[in-house]
């Protein structure tokens, strides 16, 4: 691809994403960074989860990024007796044809919605393992591809802890990204208030074609050796960095990659610049952080020590 067609690409693509982030924002108002970020990880073809306290919006968001994408979409309510065959599907067998049948379950969708998902058991939990990675379902030996595109958005509450299990370091470090909600400011409490739910009148803008497009362009954004060695030395100072227990994997350096790759064509530019990788960097690692034991008696954040970690770290400048 040409350079003057790449740019005009990107063009293109800034204006869908403004298109749907506008439309989303009918639906859950003021939190417009929170909505980017939300359509960010859809094309950076990740999973999203959304922790914050019951009734900022979580479900709403969710369901107003599906609604906006003429897909299919699935809503999963995660509960204590919910089985992993509940998610992934079963196999039955078929009397007539005297063999057995897959029979999908709801994670054979463009967009998948697990509501609370810390409220259904580890074993559970694991079911989205393979699926979230690899994008298809392992049943009787046999994969079971799902659609493309596909993203899990998950929510769960940190302040409603009884009967809850807490989603092991594999699991979250599935998650492209981690955000809040937060509570919204006056003036759009008060829209709130009088427009009403609006999610389910939400027009469909895009259609799973166009966000796969969109996914496959995003990954032409060019992106210059410093940017990618400014990546990569972000990431691997968590790993050595005495507040942290366990620092972020190479996982982490590719999802940094790929959402800095989708900020900057959602801002209009063909190329990644190092604000794109400092904006992306506490939603993208900071989950996948463990802190130490004396860090956190010091009531220190994940967020924090990366924050520190970015402002001793030179930052590539142009040529």
């Amino acid at each position: 691809m040409s350079y003057p067609d790449t740019a005009a690409m990107a063009g293109q693509f800034a204006q869908r994403f403004q298109l749907m982030a506008g439309n989303i924002e009918r639906a859950i108002r003021g939190k417009r960074e929170a909505v980017e970020l939300a359509l960010v990880c859809l094309f950076s073809e990740g999973h999203l989860l959304m922790e914050d306290v019951p009734g900022t919006g979580k479900t709403t968001l969710a369901r107003s990024v599906a609604a906006s994408v003429d897909a299919e979409w699935r809503r999963i309510q995660f509960t204590p007796d919910l089985l992993p065959s509940d998610i992934t599907g079963v196999s039955i067998f078929n009397q007539a044809h005297q063999k057995f049948e897959f029979h999908q379950g709801p994670v054979f969708a463009n967009i998948v919605l697990a509501d609370e998902i810390n409220r259904a058991s580890p074993k559970t939990q694991s079911a989205l393992l393979e699926v979230m990675e690899e994008r298809r379902v392992t049943v009787d030996a046999e994969p079971h591809p799902v659609p493309r595109p596909f993203m899990v958005v998950a929510t769960q509450n940190p302040v409603d802890m009884d009967g809850t299990y807490p989603l092991p370091e594999a699991q979250l470090d599935r998650f492209l990204m981690k955000i809040s909600v937060g509570y919204p400011d006056h003036y759009s409490e008060v829209e709130i208030l009088k427009a009403g739910p609006q999610v389910d009148r939400l027009p469909q803008v895009a259609r799973a074609s166009d966000v796969a497009a969109m996914i496959d362009f995003a990954g032409q954004i060019h992106v210059a050796d410093p940017v990618y060695d400014y990546i990569v030395a972000l990431v691997a100072s968590t790993r050595t960095n005495p507040n942290l227990r366990l620092g972020a994997s190479p996982r982490a350096s590719l999802a940094l990659l790929r959402a800095s790759r989708v900020r900057a064509a959602s801002t209009g530019r063909h190329y990644v610049v190092p604000e794109d990788v400092k904006a992306l960097a506490v939603p993208v690692i900071a989950h996948r952080l463990i802190l130490t034991p004396e860090a956190e008696l010091r009531q220190r954040t994940a967020a924090d020590v990366l924050g520190e970690v970015m402002a001793g770290m030179p930052v590539p400048q142009a040529a």
